[in-house]
């Protein structure tokens, strides 16, 4: 009975060695024709850089600020007094193209009664604000330029920002950079592990760029007898990061 019974079992195990047999057959087949099986290993690196130059450019923004018992005093009030800035701005050769409107509101002044009083506040009069973007593309004038905007009646400042009048070189030149250093990491890595660089598979550039990186301060005299304006130009640094991907293979 057991020489009858153990027949059957042999003969279904027959056919599942020979299934594996065939499977590890064509796996082996796959691998040494290099075929879906055989991932290529592959080495990542990241490469940063920074970049700077000086800035040739510089934005500001100033205006006037008036008040009045009537939005028309108000008003009129801080024309006259816009219109004497610009007109000053174009004295001092700044094109037409560089001086832009940024922005301009009329808001009512109210005194507020007094604590605890059931009184309503009280209109005293209205506030007229007006400013003037200018960009100065020559920053060898930007002292006498600020000088003038303040003897001319501005009276609001809201900001000083240098930029760069080509920033796309400087861009370039940082992502160019940051290959080169990924470059020079992927070699120096791929020796100490003794594997050799086939081929590159990815690249992914980031770039962040703007920053101003503190300077020296530079004098520049406004009118004589006057004190110097001091300008801080400062220059102007792009980071760039980008992501390097290869193929390698043993040596």
């Amino acid at each position: 009975m057991r020489l009858a019974s153990s027949g059957p079992a042999s003969v279904l195990r027959a056919p599942r060695r020979a299934a594996a047999g065939a499977v590890v057959a064509a796996m082996a087949a796959l691998l040494l024709a290099g075929g879906p099986a055989a991932a290529a290993a592959t080495l990542t690196v990241v490469g940063e850089a920074r970049v700077a130059a000086p800035p040739d450019m510089a934005v500001l923004t100033t205006g006037t600020m008036t008040t009045a018992k009537t939005a028309d005093d108000a008003l009129a009030a801080n024309s006259k007094a816009v219109s004497d800035v610009i007109a000053a701005l174009k004295a001092a050769d700044v094109e037409p193209r560089d001086i832009a409107t940024s922005n301009f509101s009329i808001q009512p002044q109210y005194s507020l009664p007094p604590q605890n009083s059931r009184e309503a506040p009280k209109l005293i009069g209205f506030e007229v604000r007006n400013s003037v973007r200018i960009t100065v593309r020559d920053l060898a004038k930007l002292g006498t330029l600020l000088d003038r905007v303040v003897q001319s009646g501005a009276n609001q400042a809201s900001g000083l920002a240098f930029a760069l009048a080509e920033p796309g070189q400087l861009d370039r030149a940082a992502r160019a950079a940051a290959v080169k250093d990924a470059m020079e990491q992927a070699k120096a890595l791929a020796a100490a592990a003794g594997v050799r660089l086939t081929r590159i598979t990815s690249i992914q550039p980031e770039t962040q760029g703007g920053f101003p990186m503190p300077a020296a301060p530079m004098m520049m005299k406004a009118d004589a007898g006057r004190m110097a304006v001091p300008v801080e130009a400062g220059e102007i640094e792009v980071r760039a990061r980008t992501v390097m991907v290869y193929e390698i293979e043993p040596m």
